[in-house]
């Protein structure tokens, strides 16, 4: 079982569901050790206090916010824990939303909320199934590691997932990033489209999703612990220069993307939705003109 994280209640209404919090996800990645390179003896961090100039345990240490640099208030984890909040000892449920609604950049890390003992079984579920049928997923306020955070229930399988949110003032404005005003056309847009329909997936568990840097890192270190030459890196692609042309990119790209899948791309052709669409004007100004024909008869 992956440890708990976090002990407390979810609170909804005047239901009270006692959870455990654990982390829903692993990270896989490779981490390596600071060593001397001289003789490979590993290099650690020793915490040292600045005025006795001398290195102090754990239990020494604790939280102090400066007011100035000559007077710092201390804070005890004591302290936070029993702060006057109603969120410090419970997830509370503030309200509903559709899933649609919420903006994927304010969204952070997950975490499974499981159900605490035989008494929490169904009011979780009554949760969970609540949240289900309704397609709606909760918004909610808690408070762990010294702070109070905003924070996103929805289900996933049998279980209630958390994401911690952020706060509205900690999203950064993008509009200073936006490149100035060009024009596309028609045909640009319909060739973008056309590209994305290639690539367009049902899943992630295709080949091209795995971890692949990480696989590569593996390898080199089995390689070295073998006595034997790592593999060597693949020879870059040749250059094709830059394209200049909208147009003939998206097309090399939907012939490339059928190639990777083993489609034919002989046929893949952006222009040929641009040119459907294009017939139809013709059409549209025939009528037009018919139109501005009708007065003269009538005359």
């Amino acid at each position: 079982m992956p440890r708990t994280i976090w002990s407390g209640a979810i609170s909804f209404g005047l239901v009270t569901v006692p959870i455990h919090v654990v982390s829903a996800t692993e990270d896989h990645s490779i981490h390596f050790h600071r060593v001397h390179l001289e003789d490979m003896a590993r290099v650690r961090t020793r915490k040292v206090c600045e005025l006795e100039d001398r290195e102090v345990a754990s239990s020494e240490i604790g939280k102090g916010y400066e007011i100035a640099r000559d007077q710092i208030i201390p804070i005890s984890d004591e302290e936070l824990r029993d702060l006057p909040l109603p969120t410090a000892k419970a997830i509370e449920i503030v309200a509903f939303m559709p899933w649609e609604s919420i903006d994927p950049i304010r969204i952070g890390d997950g975490y499974y909320l499981a159900p605490d003992g035989q008494v929490a079984a169904k009011p979780y579920k009554l949760l969970r199934q609540a949240l289900e049928r309704s397609s709606r997923v909760a918004v909610a306020r808690y408070a762990w590691s010294g702070r109070e955070r905003l924070g996103l229930l929805r289900v996933r399988g049998e279980a209630i997932v958390l994401h911690a949110m952020r706060w509205p003032d900690e999203i950064r404005d993008p509009s200073s990033l936006l490149p100035p005003p060009v024009e596309l056309t028609g045909e640009e847009i319909d060739g973008a489209l056309a590209l994305m329909d290639t690539m367009t997936r049902d899943d992630l568990d295709a080949p091209e999703f795995r971890d692949t840097y990480t696989e590569a890192v593996a390898e080199l270190i089995e390689a070295k612990r073998e006595h034997r030459q790592p593999p060597a890196a693949p020879e870059p692609a040749a250059e094709a220069g830059q394209i200049v042309d909208l147009m003939a990119a998206l097309q090399q790209s939907v012939s490339k993307a059928k190639e990777s899948r083993g489609e034919d791309a002989e046929h893949a052709d952006v222009h040929d939705m641009p040119k459907r669409a294009a017939k139809k004007q013709p059409a549209k100004k025939a009528a037009a003109k018919k139109t501005a024909r009708k007065p003269r008869k009538s005359a």
